[in-house]
């Protein structure tokens, strides 16, 4: 690790307490690395700090050390309810890992009290658990601590517990506004006092965080902390310099092949694999669990809400074992022992794909990265190069590579539940896609709309916009009718086929059997009603129906609504028919 350290601890410029050293020697931190040598010491010494350092490279500690040295030395001791230290983070699985690492710090200082107030638990816990043991030091995500100091009704004043704030940390600083958190963030600083430190630190810079350091910070020491050891021309490369990273070419209909080919292959070791949507996760990941046999499997993305802060933990646990993700595990997450970061679909902006990189080869341990790219993708090898200073070697061609599709759509055509997960997963990827920051590269107008439906196991094609009024000769639709396909689970199964019964009830005339098949995409509603306006307006134009036979068709439509609503008898009726067609007639005549 000599490349990748700045000595040990008793060579910082400022002296460390000696409970804190003790700490570090117990967890084996033996030296320091760049981000930790540069950063420590003017934190400690009243300087506000803007880190920009490789992901990997040790932040956390660059900023729990100094938190606890400012706390040390107040001159007032902090009250149980009084918050001297607030670290704000984008993620749950961010903000569990440095509430992790601080309490193994303050261990040693019980006079210090932390919590952690995140999504995923109950609001009215977090209040009652703040009020009955109080906090000093707070790590949180923006959402659930800007909904704690709205708890004043609940017997919570946090707006008052924050006045004696000594240092803020934003932590994926870049990431917080990424994820849109900027009116939270406004809204938490503006209950903070200015006479404050704050460390903004993150792997990458934007003109947001550029605004954010203007706004938040008073002079700020900016650190940007390079990879050692690199050659000169090579002195911005942002991904570690152990990390081994790769590319692969495959086409659409091979790549998920490809994939389970390399895990199958690699089930020894611990992986990270990154998908572009949650739904690609939902339907890849239980497909996985099939094919994949004896290896830990865990699943996890942005939309679960209590399960995730289990499966990050059991995951962290495991020797070995794999991990199916979106962008929600891109960023700062540490799990130990990383050895292959896979990204199945690349990230919708590059620097994503430098911090999904990130989550192997850490704290100058080794680790590896391959991506997955289409033929047409391969000029994203050159982007990265330039754009994000990140050079990817071609792997070689993965070896014992089968063909695990047919079981794949086995799958679906004994679960009903499978089916939709594949329906709904390709449809987010072909999204994501036209979403895509580099779009001169990723664009829908390339895609083999057709092979990727193969390479998705689809037994048919979804409706949805992109694929209107387009044929695909080659993508073969299964010869079973999929309203047919039944739910593993009876108790879902039982109310879908209640809800047939219910609206083939409501139902006076046969309808096409569309019901749970519905067009994906909202507007096919929309469609048919353009379809009609346009095949009637087509009509009238071509029509040889002249104004006076128009005219005559209007009055006796009129006629007719009287003779229903009994305005008319049937006798005045058949007199007032007969004398119009007589005067039509004598005009006629020549």
């Amino acid at each position: 690790m000599d490349n990748t350290t700045d000595g040990t601890w008793d060579r910082l410029p400022v002296k460390l307490n000696e409970k804190i050293l003790q700490t570090l020697d117990e967890l084996k931190f033996t030296h320091m690395t760049p981000v930790q040598s540069a950063c420590i010491p003017l934190f400690m010494s009243n300087k506000d700090v803007a880190a920009e350092a490789v992901t990997g490279s040790g932040k956390t500690l660059a900023f729990v050390i100094p938190i606890i040295e400012l706390l040390l030395k107040r001159e007032e001791k902090l009250k149980k309810m009084q918050v001297g230290a607030l670290v704000i983070t984008p993620t749950r699985e961010l903000a569990v890992q440095i509430s992790e690492v601080m309490e193994q710090f303050i261990e040693k200082f019980p006079q210090f009290k932390q919590i952690l107030l995140i999504g995923g638990s109950n609001p009215a816990e977090d209040v009652e658990k703040f009020k009955d043991k109080g906090a000093n030091i707070v790590i949180a995500t923006p959402g659930r601590l800007e909904d704690m100091f709205r708890r004043k009704s609940d017997g919570l004043d946090l707006a008052s517990s924050v006045k004696s704030l000594d240092v803020l940390v934003l932590d994926e600083a870049d990431r917080l506004l990424d994820m849109g958190f900027e009116a939270s963030l406004n809204t938490i600083l503006g209950y903070l006092p200015k006479q404050r430190r704050t460390g903004l630190f993150s792997a990458t810079q934007t003109q947001e965080l550029e605004k954010l350091v203007r706004a938040g910070l008073r002079n700020p020491v900016r650190i940007t902390v390079k990879e050692k050891g690199l050659a000169p021309a090579a002195t911005a490369q942002k991904t570690p310099s152990r990390l081994s990273n790769y590319y692969t070419i495959c086409r659409a209909e091979d790549k998920f092949n490809n994939l389970v080919a390399f895990l199958r292959q690699h089930k020894h070791e611990k992986l990270l694999v990154f998908f572009s949507t949650c739904a690609c996760v939902e339907y890849y990941g239980r497909a996985l669990e099939t094919l994949v046999k004896k290896v830990t499997i865990h699943c996890i993305h942005g939309k679960m809400k209590h399960k995730r802060n289990s499966i990050f933990a059991d995951f962290r646990k495991l020797k070995s074992g794999i991990l199916v993700c979106t962008d929600v595990m891109a960023r700062g997450i540490d799990i130990p022992d990383v050895n292959w970061v896979l990204q199945y679909d690349p990230p919708s902006s590059a620097s994503a794909f430098v911090h999904r990189c990130g989550r192997t080869a850490r704290i100058g341990n080794y680790g590896n990265a391959l991506v997955f790219l289409l033929p047409m993708e391969e000029t994203y090898v050159n982007f990265l190069s330039i754009n994000q200073k990140c050079p990817l070697q071609r792997m070689s061609p993965i070896k014992d590579v089968v063909d695990v599709l047919p079981k794949v759509k086995a799958m679906a055509l004994v679960d009903r539940a499978m089916f939709e997960r594949g329906m709904k997963a390709f449809v987010s990827y072909v999204q994501a896609y036209a979403k895509h920051e580099c779009s001169l590269i990723f664009r829908t107008k390339d895609l083999d709309f057709g092979c990727s439906a193969h390479g998705f196991a689809l037994l048919r094609l979804p409706r949805m916009p992109e694929l209107r009024d387009k044929k695909f000769p080659d993508f073969i639709e299964t010869t079973v009718d999929t309203d047919t396909i039944r739910y593993k689970d009876k108790n879902r199964e039982k109310q879908r086929q209640k809800a047939l019964a219910e609206l083939k009830d409501k139902t006076p005339f046969p309808k096409k059997n569309f019901i749970k098949n519905k067009a994906w995409s909202k507007q096919k509603g929309k469609k048919e009603r353009r379809q009609k306006m346009a095949a009637k307006r087509k009509h009238n134009e071509d029509s040889d129906v002249d104004d006076e036979d128009l005219k005559e068709l209007l009055d006796d439509t009129r006629l007719l609504k009287k003779l229903k609503k009994g305005q008319i008898s049937e006798e005045d009726f058949e007199q007032q028919i007969t004398s119009g067609a007589k005067s039509k007639h004598k005009t006629e005549e020549p």
